[in-house]
Formats: C-alpha cells, sequence, structure tokens
C-alpha cells in the first residue's frame, strides 16, 4: 500500500507543485486538505477542490475552522485588545496558527504516515506549521519540498508544465490572503521602507460617502450586536468586514520583527478587527479598574507574540486566558462608532457597569466622596517619597 501524505493546500503555486511532487515522484497517497478560517466562500472551495483533483490527489477535505477560530483565538484576542505594535491585529499569524492545529488533528485522525506543506525557508508559517506539527503530531513525517530544494517560481513552473499541468502561474501584482479577522496583502510596495500600497491593491474599495453611525454591542467582552439586531461574534464580525468595507476602513501596513529575525512589512485590511478592538478597549477603560488594565497590557504583549510566533499550545497561553477570561466580566454595554470614508471615530459607550458614572465624584467639577482636608492629607502623603529624596540629595 501506498504511503499516505496529508497535504495543506491552498491551490497556488507552491502547493500545486507540492501535489504532484508527492504523488509523482515520492509515490504517496496524497490527501489534499484546506482549512477555512473565515475567508472562504462556496465558489472558492468548489474551484480548490477541482484544482486539487486535476493535479492527482486521491482526495480532498475542507477543514472548516471558523467558529473554533472565534471560540479559542479571536475571543482572547479582542480580550486582550491585541494589536501587534500597536498596529495589527494578528490577521494571519493567528489564523495560520489554528489551520496548523487543525491539519495536525486530522492527521492524527487518518492516519497519515506524512504531512506536508508548501512554505518557503524564508517566512514565518514554516516555524508555526512545523511547530505545531512537531508538538501535535510528533511521530508523522514533515515533508516541505519548496523549503528543501530551495526552489525558485521558475523551477516549480516549468516542472508542472513538463507533467503536462496547465494554469496561469503569472505572479500575480499582490497577494491577497482573506480570513475572518482580516486580510494580508503583499506586494513590491511592502518590500520598501518608504512606499504605501496603492488603491487597488486593497480588496474592498470605497462605495460609500458621508458618515453613519453604529452601535457595537458586547456582553462579557464579546461582541454580540450590532445597531440593536443579537447575532453571533462570528456573523457580527463578517457583517462589520463587509460594512467597514465599504467605507475602506482598516487598512495599514505592519512593520515587524519576524520569527527568523529580520524586518518585515505587509499590508492589510481589517475593518472589524480595528473597530471591534478599539470599541472593546474604550468599553474596558470605563468598566475597569487601573490596575485591571495595567495588569492586562502587560499579560497581552505576551499573548500577542506567542501567538503570532506559533507558540499557542504553550501552557502558559492557557494560563494567560483564564486571565483574561475572568477580566470580562463587568465589560458588557454598547460603544457609538462614527463611520466615514477611510477611518472610524468612537464616540462613546452606555454601560450599567461605567465607572465613570458615579455619584462620588465628577472629574475636575466636584465630589462628596471626600473632604478638602482628607485631599490635602493625601496629597501630603503621596508626596513623601519624591520629597525625602530631593531633600537627602540636596
Amino acid at each position: 500500500m501506498k504511503k499516505k501524505v496529508l497535504l495543506a493546500f491552498s491551490g497556488g503555486l507552491d502547493t500545486s507543485y507540492c501535489a504532484v511532487h508527492l504523488t509523482k515522484d515520492l509515490g504517496f497517497d496524497v490527501i489534499a486538505a484546506s482549512v477555512n478560517t473565515g475567508g472562504f466562500d462556496a465558489e472558492e472551495v468548489r474551484r480548490l477542490r477541482i484544482r486539487a483533483l486535476e493535479l492527482g490527489v486521491s482526495d480532498y477535505q475542507l477543514l472548516d475552522e471558523t467558529e473554533n477560530f472565534y471560540q479559542n483565538g479571536i475571543k482572547y484576542l479582542i480580550f486582550g485588545n491585541v494589536l501587534k505594535n500597536q498596529t495589527y491585529p494578528l490577521s494571519v499569524s493567528a489564523e495560520r496558527v489554528f489551520q496548523a492545529v487543525a491539519l495536525a488533528n486530522y492527521a492524527n485522525k487518518e492516519e497519515v504516515q506524512a504531512i506536508a506543506h508548501g512554505s518557503t525557508g524564508a517566512g514565518n508559517d514554516q516555524i508555526r506549521f512545523d511547530l505545531i506539527f512537531q508538538t501535535l503530531c510528533p511521530k508523522i513525517e514533515i515533508i516541505t519540498p519548496i523549503r528543501d530544494n530551495s526552489l525558485s517560481r521558475e523551477e516549480e513552473i516549468t516542472y508542472l508544465k513538463s507533467h503536462g499541468i496547465i494554469g496561469d502561474w503569472e505572479k500575480a501584482t499582490y497577494s491577497i490572503n482573506q480570513g475572518l479577522w482580516g486580510t494580508s496583502v503583499g506586494g513590491k510596495e511592502t518590500l520598501t521602507s518608504d512606499q504605501f500600497l496603492p488603491e487597488d491593491a486593497f480588496p474592498s474599495q470605497l462605495q460609500k460617502e458621508g458618515s453613519e453611525m453604529i452601535e457595537i454591542t458586547f456582553t462579557h467582552g464579546e461582541p454580540t450586536g450590532l445597531n440593536g439586531q443579537r447575532m453571533s461574534p462570528v456573523d457580527l464580525i463578517k457583517k462589520l468586514n463587509l460594512l467597514g468595507g465599504k467605507y475602506a476602513i482598516g487598512r495599514d501596513i505592519h512593520v515587524g520583527d519576524t520569527i527568523i529575525g529580520i524586518k518585515g512589512r505587509v499590508g492589510f485590511e481589517a475593518a472589524a478587527a480595528l473597530m471591534i478592538i478599539k470599541a472593546h478597549h474604550l468599553l474596558e477603560k470605563h468598566t475597569l479598574t487601573k490596575q485591571q488594565l495595567f495588569i492586562k497590557d502587560q499579560l497581552t504583549a505576551f499573548y500577542g507574540n506567542l501567538m503570532h510566533e506559533g507558540q499557542y499550545l504553550d501552557p502558559s497561553m492557557r494560563n494567560i486566558e483564564a486571565f483574561l477570561g475572568s477580566s470580562q466580566k463587568n465589560v458588557s454595554g454598547a460603544v457609538r462608532v462614527l463611520l466615514a470614508p477611510y477611518r472610524f471615530q468612537l464616540l462613546g459607550i452606555v454601560s450599567s457597569n461605567d465607572l465613570m458614572q458615579s455619584k462620588v465624584a465628577s472629574y475636575g467639577e466636584s465630589n462628596s466622596g471626600w473632604s478638602a482636608e482628607e485631599a490635602k492629607g493625601f496629597i501630603k502623603i503621596f508626596a513623601n517619597q519624591t520629597k525625602l529624596y530631593h531633600g537627602l540629595d540636596s
């Protein structure tokens, strides 16, 4: 019997090469699998299935991880207001982690002898996939033909043509990777340090002028309603992506340090992610204490970095998630957001847990919780250490 290999399949040049190479040259029985984390529609799935079978694989599977991606990933990125380098909502990096976990679990279920992916040796994805495969299916061989043979695009295209595989292999001007939590955009401008992506590089184009106000409802930190209509978080994210996309909201370029130690730039469009994270953060500033907010900022920086680098399975991630979940007890209410072309503005919040709407005091105006003498005594004690330092230093 032929050995079985599970191939992570995207339908692009690299994974198309892998499908033929694994079948023709290495003699594997190839199962191609794509993982949907919220970016596939029915037509995309149909196209992927047809393409995979044309390449000679014995079976094609679609693994739908959209709900799992939200429940065990996106939810905590919202709770933590995670923006890497204060910019990037981990759209693709978090997505890759959950794709790798789904593939590893399926590989174990199917009892395959090998698992393959089309990553090169120059990016972060090779680390995310290999690290998770080594952890969840350590006895299964990992095969990476593009990385191992340092193949160029031209060599891959020549190989496919020699096997009668017809396709439009011309490299797209911009590479697009769409998922529930955002879409990455790569092109020649992202290889520079001084250029921004042009208007037509982004998948969503400006369709609406003027402005409109929307209201996002959160229940214990989770987005659960839009403009008074209750809906699931996944449906709300999809709706916000469409709504924000019409205003061309959520565009930026992330600059960061890759896992392999070099600087990199990637463009992205993440209307829902940015609106939800910023709205959630504003609601937290009204409903959490100073110390809660401070501690969360420290822990979520670790959480975001570990997620980005594929360390999702580290037990510390579950510890941080437990803290994040407990911190959301009072984070319920509605946030009003103004949408306009290329931008959004947070207008305010309404919450029964709002710590600002207190009868004790109104900032800069009046108070009923302490007297003038008590305030002066507090300030005197509060200044003690600084006064001692300057007194001893003089």
